[in-house]
């Protein structure tokens, strides 16, 4: 990561560090669950925490919440999104977690897979744990209930959005025969993938503008009738910007899993093992493209996943099924889709309607500084 971004990242990590500590203290647990009629000892509370815990300590790039730390600041709102981190970055260690059981990954990050190394059970709770957690920040954000509100049904929705793309991918993974179209491929790309970093992208508008609202005197939870008109219109410019820069943000997001796609049958992505997406029967846009073009070939690719998920990425028929996408130059073509959704994200940014928006140079400079920073 660029070191021009090592103090916001340090800040980042100093908010996951306090809102899921690796010692859970009694106040964080009241913080957490309310009053209890008992406090549970540490020990079990890190039944629930530590795995989740876990994950997040292995790294990981955090490029979500910072790209709504830095969306925020472009704005105008400074550090006003900072407190709302764990709404981004829990739910997506959350889906990592669940998506290693579903898919019957062996690694993540290097180290085994949490439900590997914790038990199923432990995983699945943990992993669902982590979805709901960020919303204790959430509650405890100083800011107006109607830009409360805002932000919880942006969340909300991603949330959502989030497991029906799992679910689609689930669906195709597990039946070799199953071929999802090139539509269908990029729906679930937007709804599992993109979700996130458009949902970064739009807290990162809401919460920058709770700093007007604090100069405008407006920042308790309910603000006075005269100001709701001002906050209600605001908020309504605020969406559409959040819109424009999501749709922006989700094309980037999906342009990456593609590359993702691409690296784990190349070079082999970070902390997991080339070929391993063929392993879990993955229908990665190399294959997808692979079997349109070459409908005869069906056999071979299921003969090819079935050997993976016996043998493991150890099997020749990974090393055999990855040739042949090579030459058939489906892996060169799916990057090069990669790129053109990154390309549209920049496109979305010089339409005439987001192009008249007060702080056009602003945000799209920040996109173009993103796309090179995880480039």
């Amino acid at each position: 990561m660029d070191t021009q971004y090592t103090e916001r990242l340090q800040k980042i990590e100093a908010i996951l560090d306090r809102t899921l500590p690796q010692t859970p203290d009694e106040a964080w647990v009241r913080m957490t669950f309310g009053d209890l009629p008992s406090i549970p000892g540490t020990p079990l509370v890190q039944e629930l925490t530590a795995p989740g815990r876990d994950l997040i300590d292995r790294g990981g790039k955090r490029w979500r919440p910072l790209l709504m730390t830095l969306t925020c600041e472009t704005l105008g709102g400074g550090d006003s999104a900072l407190d709302l981190v764990p709404l981004v970055e829990y739910p997506h260690n959350g889906s990592l977690i669940h998506d290693d059981i579903e898919d019957s990954s062996d690694e993540r990050r290097g180290k085994p897979a949490i439900h590997i190394l914790y038990g199923l059970d432990r995983g699945l709770n943990s992993g669902s744990f982590l979805y709901f957690v960020g919303l204790t920040a959430l509650q405890n954000w100083a800011a107006p209930a109607a830009r409360k509100n805002a932000v919880t049904q942006c969340w909300g929705l991603h949330l959502r959005r989030i497991h029906l793309g799992q679910a689609m991918d689930i669906a195709w993974h597990r039946n070799f025969s199953s071929l999802p179209s090139l539509e269908e491929y990029d729906l679930m790309c937007r709804m599992k993938t993109g979700v996130l970093a458009r949902m970064a992208i739009e807290l990162g508008v809401y919460t920058a503008g709770l700093k007007q609202d604090i100069r405008k005197g407006i920042h308790i939870d309910d603000p006075l009738a005269e100001a709701q008109p001002e906050l209600a219109r605001r908020l309504a410019d605020e969406g559409r910007l959040a819109e424009a820069l999501g749709l922006a943000a989700e094309n980037l997001g999906v342009g990456f899993q593609i590359f993702d796609d691409v690296k784990n049958l190349t070079t082999g992505n970070p902390g997991k093992k080339r070929g391993d997406d063929i392993v879990e029967g993955k229908k990665s846009l190399p294959v997808i493209l692979f079997l349109q073009q070459n409908p005869s070939r069906i056999e071979f690719v299921k003969r090819c996943f079935s050997a993976a998920r016996a043998q493991g990425t150890g099997a020749r028929e990974v090393e055999e099924l990855i040739g042949e996408l090579d030459q058939a130059g489906v892996i060169a073509e799916a990057r090069q889709r990669g790129m053109e959704l990154i390309e549209r994200a920049m496109q979305i940014l010089e339409t005439e309607a987001f192009m008249n928006y007060p702080l056009h140079e602003e945000a799209h400079k920040l996109l173009v500084n993103f796309v090179s920073l995880l480039g």
